[in-house]
């Protein structure tokens, strides 16, 4: 006699299979968009330093009433 293989719920192995080809293509998009959102919130809060040191270092013109 044979035995019998291992009885397999198709519902969760089809699940279980798109999680996993779902988890491939988001890594992929990772690698081809770049940084995560805590990185760009860093970026970006940097960038407004750095132009707000440069806005307070400003000579203003004559012509200027601000």
């Amino acid at each position: 006699m044979q035995a019998m293989g291992e009885v397999v719920n198709l519902r969760r192995a089809r699940k279980t299979k798109a999680r996993a080809n779902a988890e491939k293509e988001a890594q992929t998009n990772r690698t081809q968009h770049g940084r995560s959102k805590a990185e760009r919130k860093l970026s970006e809060a940097q960038n407004d330093v750095a132009n707000r040191k440069l806005d307070a270092h400003k000579r203003g013109t004559p012509d200027q009433n601000d």
